[in-house]
């Protein structure tokens, strides 16, 4: 049986979205990121599922930090809405709860319902460890918001379903892997992740990222970094849509090689249907 590694405790939206993309692998919890990283990397584990963009919170792992010199390759991304429940232990009701545990990004998406309800929020290390922390607690005052699954998995009464803010709460995360598997050219859409770096000159990212506007290709992701904390180099982390072996995405890349250093491509893989 395959094996595929997350960060968090059981019950965690990325052991949710583990078991919807892939529900005849094991999933095995993680402390960390680096973790999954290194469960990947040692052969603990065949895939990594790490989050890294947030519909609300925005860039949620820093893969740029591990990726580039982890040898390990980005093939597959998948989407996943987040639904948060209210919930505590069996006998608790809207009425006993006086607190409110789970992690602080999940606090920060569900501030109206802890506002109507006057509760006073507890910042725990991952959601399903709030759910479990409630479970242990068996205190009729304790609730979490935690993802569905943790309900099931610690034998707590959900109280309200769906209490989070925006109901677009969406993550994206992307799946590792020690292969470099290459979506094949032509059979659907592809996402091509890469980092590269510019040197701290005039213009030097303007002329690195003319050839994608020249050959019509559409980058859905930039974002910069500081390289080894020094502020006269930089490193991006970028998206586009197609293959490398598009000729307009090959003419636009080998344009990108002639004005910066360092690009390595992450991933070629099939692009989520939620992107359509």
């Amino acid at each position: 049986m395959a094996r595929i590694a997350y960060q968090g405790e059981p019950g965690a939206n990325s052991h949710m979205v583990c078991k919807q993309s892939y529900p005849d692998a094991e999933a095995v919890p993680c402390a960390s990121f680096e973790d999954v990283f290194a469960a990947v990397t040692n052969g603990q584990a065949d895939l990594g599922m790490i989050p890294i963009d947030n519909s609300i919170a925005g860039r949620v792992a820093d893969i740029h930090h591990f990726l580039p010199d982890s040898g390990l390759h980005i093939v597959a991304e998948h989407f996943l809405r987040i639904q948060f429940m209210l919930m505590a232990v069996p006998g608790a009701s809207l009425d006993t709860i006086r607190t409110v545990h789970s992690h602080v990004h999940a606090l920060g998406q569900c501030r109206k319902v802890i506002r109507e309800l006057g509760l006073t929020p507890l910042i725990s290390g991952d959601t399903a460890g709030a759910a479990r922390e409630v479970a242990e607690a068996n205190d009729p005052t304790q609730a979490a918001i935690a993802p569905p699954l943790a309900a099931d998995i610690y034998g707590l009464r959900i109280l309200r379903e769906d209490v989070e803010d925006e109901d677009h709460n969406t993550t994206r995360f992307v799946v590792l892997s020690k292969d470099f598997v290459l979506a094949p050219q032509g059979n659907g859409p592809v996402v091509t992740t890469f980092v590269f770096n510019v040197r701290n000159l005039p213009a030097a990212l303007y002329k690195a990222l003319g050839g994608f506007a020249t050959n019509g290709i559409n980058m859905t992701k930039l974002e910069s970094y500081m390289v080894g904390g020094h502020f006269a180099a930089t490193q991006f982390l970028a998206e586009v849509d197609g293959h490398p072996d598009d000729p307009g995405l090959k003419r636009a890349l080998e344009e990108l090689a002639f004005f910066t250093t360092d690009i390595k491509v992450l991933g070629v893989y099939p692009a989520d249907p939620f992107r359509g």
